[in-house]
């Protein structure tokens, strides 16, 4: 298993775009819903990536789960091209990146019993179990993600199951694999604010226990301050700032970023506190704005920000933002 000591990134995407026919649409129309996006992923580190409904977070972690093909760019695994869309190269691919989604009650079948389920991935994973010690592999899986006593939780099936005892089963499908990446996307949106937190201390002692890449799909940068020691902000299909969590949401240096911050709720905030203007709507994705994707609901665009896209700018060693208005430090090319 990797350990945390590694400086190579496990998974990457290398100017990754992704576009998709419109439905309905005349000839030629697609969707931009991922553009030239580069993301590392370290072993035993959390990464969240963050950003409002319909920016192409998920899209980007079902990019490198394989489940959809790229339209450019390449994705990597242990520096290596990967192109595992189907049969057994995906089937390879996938026993080292396990993606978990956001409602687990949709991603079971609902007339098998956990334990049917589990045995499946527990033979698909590892064939060389024989059938008759599969119970107590599932078994095995099921303490690791605190259901305990196993065959209490295992004999259900899952609409008998709390969203939290689900998503925990989810958990355990995809520790079957014994992966490297775990690609959660929205893991604990569906889930009550009471059991969040143990879902994610859970993850999180996966990832640092094991030494497993984990990306945090979320909308709330509050929860990936807490969770994931890097941020990266996502808006309109583009990575528009990262850094590490701290930096991001203490010392954000994109306006979209301050208004995610602004729109989480913090009991410490004043009425009185500054806050970033929202002044519209996200883009449409079939028809994005030239230069800043962010400049139309920008209060601090400016006429090059309406028709040139911001290079990275360096915040400090570790931290960079693509903003036209951001100039401590000179823009670094592409």
């Amino acid at each position: 298993m990797s350990t945390t000591t590694e400086v190579q990134p496990v998974l990457q995407a290398v100017d990754v775009t992704k576009k998709f026919k419109a439905h309905g649409a005349r000839k030629g129309r697609v969707v931009h819903a991922v553009d030239e996006v580069s993301l590392d992923l370290y072993p035993g580190r959390i990464t969240a990536l963050v950003g409002e409904s319909g920016c192409g977070k998920s899209t980007l972690a079902r990019l490198l789960a394989q489940l959809y093909p790229v339209t450019e760019g390449k994705i990597r695994f242990r520096g290596k091209d990967v192109d595992a869309s189907h049969g057994r190269a995906h089937r390879r691919h996938v026993s080292h990146v396990q993606l978990m989604l956001q409602d687990p009650y949709s991603s079971f079948n609902p007339l098998a019993t956990i334990d049917a389920t589990l045995k499946r991935a527990v033979a698909i994973h590892h064939p060389e179990i024989p059938r008759s010690e599969r119970s107590d592999a599932v078994d095995a899986l099921l303490r690791q993600v605190a259901l305990d006593p196993p065959r209490q939780f295992a004999e259900k099936f899952p609409h008998e199951l709390s969203g939290g005892q689900l998503q925990r089963c989810s958990i355990a499908r995809a520790l079957a694999a014994d992966p490297e990446v775990f690609l959660a996307d929205e893991p604990v949106s569906s889930l009550d604010v009471s059991i969040r937190l143990g879902v994610l201390n859970l993850l999180r002692s996966l990832a640092q226990d094991r030494g497993v890449a984990l990306l945090y799909v979320t909308h709330d940068i509050a929860s990936a301050r807490y969770f994931a020691e890097t941020t990266a902000v996502m808006y309109a299909g583009q990575l528009i700032e990262s850094g590490p969590s701290e930096k991001v949401t203490q010392q954000a240096a994109h306006p979209y970023t301050r208004l995610l911050i602004d729109s989480a709720p913090d009991p410490h905030r004043g009425a009185d506190a500054p806050r970033t203007v929202d002044v519209g709507q996200p883009p449409s994705l079939t028809d994005p704005p030239t230069g800043c994707r962010f400049h139309p609901r920008c209060p601090l665009a400016t006429d090059i920000c309406r028709v040139e896209r911001p290079g990275k700018t360096a915040v400090d060693e570790d931290h960079w933002v693509r903003c036209w208005n951001y100039d401590a430090a000179p823009a670094q090319a592409d």
